[in-house]
């Protein structure tokens, strides 16, 4: 349909008269004939050729205001959707490729961060909830109770010992002292690099920049991957040491990668043109501190910091070691510490797996609320973090996908935006089995390798029950299956997974020390000694 404007000039730029174009008052009147000067015969030919050039420059500003509304609507709307809903669960309704569309095709959907409080916080203010909570307490009184009964009974005086406490932590300053040199040059290397490849400067230099670069970034690989191997071996540190040295070299690896990822295809496509910034070292020295590892370069904040808040969940942090240790003291020990001074029969076997399963499941709580919820919430507190949305409702998963997204939201963001989709943008979007395959293999060989390090010996239980157990399970239990039946069956898989786990684990720790190697060969590193070891 022809625009009024539009209509309105041609009429009188054809010779219409005067009347049939309504009068404004302050409007201009080009082409009138009553305007000194203008000539009858030139004026229809020059009016419509303005008029004309004026409709083409009307229908390219439209364009380009249409263009760029219907991105930022877009934008918003993906940002929406994500916030609220699983990464990796397409919306009903809207295809999949086009709910989030970004200038960048590598880059996907981007992790929103928005102020939420964390799952159990909420939970907490229901009472029903809290009764729950105070039984796990309870439990713990009840393990301190029968603990200073039985060396009352005993050794007929009441103490508590903490002797599996104090062994775990064992040489934890040196740990710590450890930690300083693979802080500062996660701190100062991957930042230095970034600056480096921004510079504008001509391509010779530049190409220099990127060598050197590359060259600090190899340092800073070396630093975080060599030095805490060497120390825990060299210095043969204890579990609970070994676990502060791993958890924070993947945690710094992590953070680096996903820091140079978000910063330098930007920086790289703007080196060239003016005003290049790169991102401030505060905001870097920020985001190695907070509890997520997909770097921005803000985050929504809460207003202040609540003290009690911060000490609540570090006692409560403290609390879930302490009942891990009582747990580990009661239940497994007596068990296991003899066991590979039998000979080997499979009925052993499931009995200590079947033993292992409550102890191994509480273990999985504890794990999951000292860390998960306690730990990094008063991290977050602290430096007013406002996106908690650590963790999901992994309880009430009725399928293993849908817990394996929600059981660890932290690390889920850092391998669905730079494994899964980063594979996606490689391999093509249809091959999304692949992308997630990727993503199993990494989270394998990462699980398997922290087992590794913080036990000091080498049984693939971890890997094994990823690639041949957990990764079917995903593909079988998907987000189809739901139900309460699905729900008891997913919890059953936990309880044995953590059976297993526990017992195998528990009996090579032992074997290890019971049958030591005569000499030290490969072949006898890497095979497990619970198999032979009988004395």
């Amino acid at each position: 349909m022809e625009p009024r404007a539009a209509h309105l000039w041609r009429r009188e730029g054809l010779g219409g008269k005067k009347e049939d174009r309504p009068s404004r008052e302050g409007e201009p009147h080009f082409g009138n004939a009553e305007c000194p000067g203008n000539n009858e015969t030139h004026r229809g030919p020059d009016l419509l050729q303005w008029t004309r050039h004026m409709q083409a420059v009307k229908t390219q500003l439209l364009e380009q205001a249409q263009g760029q509304l219907t991105e930022l609507l877009d934008q918003a709307m993906c940002e929406a959707i994500q916030a609220y809903l699983p990464q990796d669960r397409p919306v009903p309704s809207i295809p999949p490729d086009s709910l989030c569309k970004t200038r960048e095709p590598s880059l996907g959907k981007r992790k929103v961060f928005i102020n939420r409080k964390s799952l159990l916080d909420e939970l907490m203010e229901v009472q029903h909830f809290r009764t729950i909570y105070h039984m796990f307490v309870a439990g713990l009184c009840v393990f301190i109770i029968s603990t200073l009964a039985i060396d009352f009974i005993d050794e007929g005086r009441l103490m508590l010992e903490f002797d599996l406490l104090i062994f775990s932590f064992g040489q934890l300053p040196l740990a710590l002292v450890t930690w300083v040199p693979m802080f500062l040059s996660t701190l100062l290397l991957p930042y230095q690099v970034l600056r480096l490849w921004a510079r504008p400067q001509s391509r010779v230099a530049w190409t220099l920049g990127v060598g050197l670069g590359c060259m600090l970034l190899a340092g800073h690989t070396a630093v975080l991957s060599i030095l805490p191997i060497h120390v825990a071996v060299e210095y043969q540190l204890p579990p609970a040491s070994r676990c502060v040295l791993v958890f924070e070299q993947v945690r710094l690896l992590m953070k680096s990668y996903s820091f140079l990822r978000e910063t330098v295809p930007g920086t790289l496509r703007a080196r060239g043109g003016e005003g290049i910034r790169a991102p401030s070292f505060s905001s870097y020295l920020y985001f190695l501190f907070c509890p997520t590892l997909i770097y921005r370069e803000t985050y929504p904040r809460t207003p202040n910091v609540r003290w009690n808040y911060v000490a609540k969940n570090f006692a409560q942090a403290l609390g879930c070691v302490l009942y891990a240790c009582f747990i580990l003291g009661r239940l497994c020990v007596p068990v296991f510490a003899n066991m590979s001074r039998e000979p080997f029969s499979t009925r052993a076997l499931v009995l200590s797996i079947m033993h292992a399963t409550l102890p191994g499941i509480f273990m999985l709580l504890l794990i999951f609320f000292a860390f998960l919820h306690c730990w990094l919430n008063a991290f977050a507190e602290m430096l007013r973090f406002g996106d908690r949305m650590f963790y999901r409702d992994w309880w009430n998963s009725t399928s293993f996908s849908n817990y394996y997204r929600t059981w660890n939201v932290v690390v889920h963001d850092w391998l669905y935006s730079y494994v899964y989709q980063d594979g996606l943008w490689l391999l093509g979007g249809q091959a999304r089995g692949a992308a997630m395959l990727g993503v199993f293999l990494v989270s394998a060989v990462v699980h398997e390798y922290i087992c590794c390090f913080v036990l000091g010996f080498f049984y693939p239980v971890m890997l094994l029950l990823f690639l041949f157990i957990g990764g079917p399970l995903n593909f079988m239990m998907h987000d189809r299956r739901t139900g309460p039946a699905w729900n008891v069956l997913m919890w059953t898989m936990l309880f044995l997974g953590q059976g297993i786990q526990v017992s195998l684990y528990c009996q090579e720790w032992y074997a290890q020390r019971h049958c030591p190697l005569p000499q030290t060969t490969f072949w006898g590193l890497v095979t497990p000694r619970s198999w032979s070891c009988h004395t």
